[in-house]
């Protein structure tokens, strides 16, 4: 069975964010993010080698990265949103819409 990793990795900033934002702890939004990255890596790893999936954990971590300093110039939300969006659609161009289809 496949699982799409574009919402996976989409969500995982927004749920990441969410949770660093509400319990004032940043490492367990830390966590989150890790989280969705290793479900989505092992798709990449099985779908797109390990090329596809350095460049795709790159996209990640640097939307991510990238999200922080954007932040300062629209607003979390905003940034975050944008991150969430750059992620999840590389995901699916790279990856996501090579999967078979499911039964």
């Amino acid at each position: 069975m496949s699982l799409p990793t574009a919402p996976v990795v989409a969500g995982s900033l927004i749920a990441g964010y969410l949770v660093a934002r509400e319990t004032k702890v940043r490492s367990l939004g830390g966590v989150v993010l890790a989280a969705g990255g290793a479900v989505a890596g092992r798709e990449w790893s099985r779908r797109v080698g390990p090329v596809g999936t350095a460049a795709l954990t790159a996209v990640y971590l640097g939307a991510f990265g990238a999200s922080h300093p954007l932040a300062k110039k629209i607003g979390a939300w905003p940034a975050v949103l944008a991150a969430a969006g750059v992620s999840g659609a590389t995901a699916w161009v790279v990856s996501d819409r090579r999967a078979e289809p499911a039964d």
